[in-house]
Order: structure tokens, then C-alpha cells, then sequence
């Protein structure tokens, strides 16, 4: 028997969040997420929300910071969208009771961060992401509209295509795995939102937690939806590099508050690779990193915060003071060894300014859309922004689809066929690691074509052979994550191959230059075309 509610959210962050808090006001909310509800890359952002609210500051002055680390492919039409939500989005998380850091006199703390002409930036010490979640969480689980479904896996979404209707085709819902029964339950709505974050997991270093692996964006691309810019994937110049730390981020705030970047024997190196040298964006930052540690051969790079008083550390990054301490590095005496890995993704589900994708009745906020605010290359601490003001944005696009949406028709459970248990995990694990190991040597900081053509080539053979495996086995999180991550693979290589410039995040040996008269616009693929 199906689930049915007016709105079904898949994702649990802070983009998911915000839309079903406001969606609850005029219907029902059921909330989808893969494990414990709080677990989202929403929890491990550190660095904090940009937002104009220094009278010294700007709306104009955040567009413009926001377009030139966009690199040229930002829409200015939802960057000025944000910049000017944005003071109220904080406002309504200050009335939700999330405790953001302040000043002795009572006003918020604004911080700088990279590629940030102003301190703009609000945040909860370095847990700005935790202490979002939590507020939106409390607030959406006290409401009775909304239901929450945890450790839930969607499988793919429902089309009115796929389930023999007639019309145009449209979302209808998905089939999700429900991972205590191991079954397979129908959920269907009137309007499907797709909030599930990045892909970070498609990478083997990464700061993202294991839940990111892309698979909104996965399913949205199976179902026939536009996607652009997956070429754009954000490399944090800063992961701690420790053998016991598994991608511990050191948040762009240590930078912002002064921090350092010196190789092994101490000298600084920023300064010869851009103007604003450790404050240079991130994908100047990360690619500079990269380039030192090939010339010298060191492991890592170090970034220096000890001319700061040990004091001020402790009460302005807490958790990474303490992290770094409970692996022997005391970042008041000592600099912290830092690598790049993989974020962010820029690009992902292409939507309007009211979240609306090409298929009907679906819509994707946060990280697995492309918006058009981030370019080729995000702004620090523009992310849980863009979550924020999508989220309330979809929700009033929700509210008018679903008031003239049909009831969805009854539809015809999973069906599983003949399938068997699956007999090799090794199957799965091999896989996985194969993909990871494959887009970080050949698709990661710096790229060439033929490292691309090469990972294309095994892609596709990967992406047949778990194929055939899908239909034969039953499903279990692991396999769909698998799946979700090779279709996710193959858009960025696509993505990659097809612009042949350098712009941003995306650095291609071959084509070393900016090519405005043919590359200053997005990179729209799509599975159907």
C-alpha cells in the first residue's frame, strides 16, 4: 500500500529542512532520509552563512564577490536573488533559537572568509552546520504536518510514464528501500523534492561524510532530467592530513581569521599564485597546494596559525582545537598539515529561480541542484545560504503545483522479480573503490583529455556490469549508493570532456585558457540528449 502526502522531501539538510517547515503550513510533509535524520553534510559545514548585515557592508559588494569566484557563469539573476534573502533567511533562524556566534555587546559575529571583500559571514563558533540542523530539526519534528522517515533509501523516482498514465509525464513519487525490512515501500505525492546533497563519496578523499554519494542527482538523471556544470567540483584546500583522521575538514575560517599556507621549510607560497595570497578563492587555493606538493614531493602543506593567541583559537575554532589535539597537533604552536579533497559540487540538477527542474512536479534545492549562484566556482559559506533561500523559495512553488496537481494514481509496487540475494559483496566493494581510485587520479584538481577518455572508457564498462548485476540481485543501500555513484562519475566525465577550457574548478591541461567567445555559459547534458 503506498504512502501518500501532498509533498515528499528525499534529504534531511538544511535545504530539505527549510522546505518542509514552510510546505507544513498548507500540507503534508513526509521527510525521507538515509540514516538518522541529522545526518547530512548540513552537519559538518563549519565555516558559517554569508550575509549583508554590517550596515558598512553591501548587497552589491556580495554580487559582485560572489561573480568573481563564479568566474564568469554565475547567473546574476539568482546570485542577487540570494544575496538579497539572505538577511531575512538568518532573521527566521534566529527566531528558531539557533545560536549563532556573537559580540560582547550582543550583535552577531561576522567573520571573512576566502574570496570575501567584507566580514559577511554569520556562524555558530566553527559547528555552524550542527547548530543549523539542530534548530531546523527541533522546529520541523515539534511540527505535526511533518513525518519523518529515517533510514530510508530511495531507489529511483516515479514518473507518470513509467506508471502507464496518461498526459504529460510528471513526478508521481519514488520506491524507497526501507533498510530495517529490507523492502521495498511506494511513497507518492503531488510534488517530489529532491534535497539530497552532494556527492563527495565519488572521490576517495573527501570531506564530505559517507551519506554524500549523489543520489538525487542520480536518479533525477535516470528519469531524464537536465543537469549542468558537473565539470565544477570544489576542492577544499584544507583536509587535515593524519593517517587516523578520516577527511577531518580544517574550516576556510582559519584563513579568513589570518592563517598561513607555508610549505614544509616554512616559507609562505600564496603570494605567487594570487592577490589576496591565503585568502586567494579556493580553486586558485587548491590548485596552488597541488602544484607545490607535485614540484616538491612533500605529503602535505601547512597552515600556520600560531601567531594567534592560543586564547582566541580555543574560542573561535573549538572543535577543530580540539580535533587537532586529539591527534597530537597543537595548532597554537605548531602549523596544520593540510591536502586538498573533494567538497563541493557546483553543478548538478539544473532549476529555475522556484527550484522547478524540466520534469514536472519535481524540484531539487541545495547541493544537488544548479541554480546558477555558484558559477564555476562556489564562495565560501554561499552553500547554506543557497539551501536556506531555495528551500523557502520551493516551498511557495510547491504550494502552487500542488494546488492544481492531481491526485496521483494508484501505482504498482517495486517489483523484484526473480532476484536473489546477492552471493559477493566483493562485488560491490571492488567497484566502489575502483570508481573512487579512478576520478581522483584521472578526474581530480588538474585534468587532461586523455586521463578523461580513459576513466570514460572504464566508466562505461563499470556502469554495464552493475547494470546487469542491479537486475539480478535485491537491493540493498550499499548497491544503490554504488549505482548512484557510477551515474554520477559518468556526468561529471561527460561534463568535463565537453568543455574545453579552463574556467574555475575546472583546470584542464590541454586547454590551459579562459574561452569566453564559446565557454561563458553552462555545460547542460542531459540522459535523452
Amino acid at each position: 500500500m503506498a504512502e501518500r502526502f501532498d509533498t515528499l522531501v528525499i534529504g534531511g539538510g538544511v535545504a530539505g529542512l527549510t522546505f518542509a517547515l514552510r510546505a507544513a503550513r498548507w500540507g503534508s510533509v513526509a521527510v525521507l532520509t538515509k540514516r538518522n535524520r541529522d545526518e547530512s553534510n548540513t552537519k559538518w559545514a563549519q565555516g558559517g552563512i554569508a550575509a549583508v548585515l554590517d550596515p558598512e557592508d553591501s548587497f552589491e559588494a556580495h554580487v559582485e564577490d560572489t561573480l568573481e569566484a563564479g568566474a564568469g557563469i554565475c547567473h546574476r539573476d539568482a546570485v542577487e536573488m540570494c544575496v538579497h534573502d539572505a538577511p531575512d533567511r538568518i532573521r527566521e533562524l534566529v527566531d528558531l533559537g539557533v545560536a549563532f556566534s556573537k559580540k560582547a555587546m550582543g550583535d552577531l559575529d561576522l567573520t571573512r572568509e576566502g574570496g570575501h571583500g567584507a566580514r559577511r559571514v554569520v556562524h555558530a563558533k566553527d559547528l555552524t552546520g550542527r547548530e543549523v540542523e539542530r534548530g531546523l530539526l527541533e522546529a520541523c519534528e515539534a511540527d505535526p504536518n511533518i513525518q519523518f522517515f529515517d533510514h530510508h533509501t530511495a531507489i529511483d523516482l516515479i514518473l507518470s510514464a513509467r506508471a502507464g498514465q496518461p498526459g504529460p509525464n510528471r513526478a508521481l513519487g519514488a520506491w524507497v528501500l526501507e533498510e530495517r525490512t529490507g523492502r521495498a515501500r511506494t511513497f507518492l505525492a503531488k510534488v517530489t523534492v529532491l534535497a539530497t546533497g552532494g556527492a563527495g563519496k565519488v572521490y576517495l578523499y573527501t570531506t564530505n561524510p559517507d551519506v554524500a554519494t549523489g543520489d538525487g542527482l542520480a536518479m533525477a538523471w535516470r528519469a531524464g532530467a537536465v543537469v549542468a556544470n558537473m565539470e565544477f567540483y570544489q576542492f577544499h584546500p584544507t583536509c587535515l592530513f593524519h593517517p587516523e583522521a578520516k577527511s577531518f575538514l580544517i574550516s576556510e575560517a582559519l584563513r579568513g581569521e589570518g592563517g598561513i599556507l607555508r610549505r614544509k621549510d616554512g616559507t609562505s607560497f600564496m603570494e605567487g599564485y594570487h592577490r589576496l595570497a591565503s585568502l586567494a578563492p579556493r580553486d586558485v587555493t587548491a590548485r596552488a597546494i597541488d602544484a607545490e606538493l607535485k614540484r616538491t614531493g612533500d605529503e602535505c602543506v601547512y597552515l600556520d596559525m600560531t601567531h594567534l593567541p592560543r586564547s582566541f583559537l580555543m574560542e573561535r575554532f573549538p572543535n577543530i582545537y580540539a580535533t587537532c589535539k586529539e591527534y597530537g597537533i597543537d595548532i597554537a604552536a605548531e602549523g596544520i598539515p593540510v591536502v586538498p579533497a573533494a567538497h563541493y559540487q557546483c553543478g548538478g540538477i539544473h532549476v529555475d529561480l522556484g527550484a522547478r527542474t524540466s520534469i514536472p512536479n519535481l524540484l531539487a534545492i541545495g547541493e544537488v541542484s544548479c541554480t546558477g549562484l555558484h558559477g564555476a566556482n562556489r564562495l565560501a559559506s554561499n552553500s547554506l545560504l543557497e539551501g536556506l533561500v531555495f528551500g523557502a523559495r520551493a516551498a511557495d512553488t510547491a504550494r502552487e503545483l500542488a494546488r492544481d496537481a492531481r491526485e496521483a494514481p494508484q501505482v504498482a509496487d517495486w517489483d523484484e522479480g526473480s532476484a536473489a540475494q546477492p552471493d559477493e559483496a566483493v562485488v560491490v566493494s571492488h567497484n566502489w573503490d575502483e570508481i573512487r581510485r579512478l576520478m581522483w587520479n584521472y578526474v581530480g584538481i588538474v585534468r587532461t583529455t586523455k586521463r578523461l577518455e580513459r576513466a570514460k572508457a572504464r566508466l562505461d564498462l563499470l556502469r554495464e556490469e552493475i547494470r546487469h548485476y542491479y537486475w539480478q540481485y535485491k537491493l540493498n543501500r550499499d548497491f544503490i549508493e554504488l549505482r548512484n555513484i557510477a551515474d554520477v562519475a559518468h556526468m561529471i566525465v561527460r561534463c568535463a570532456l565537453e568543455r574545453k577550457e579552463s574556467r574555475g574548478l575546472h583546470y584542464i591541461s590541454d586547454f590551459p585558457e579562459l574561452n569566453d567567445a564559446q565557454w561563458q555559459r553552462d555545460t547542460v547534458i542531459s540522459r535523452n540528449g
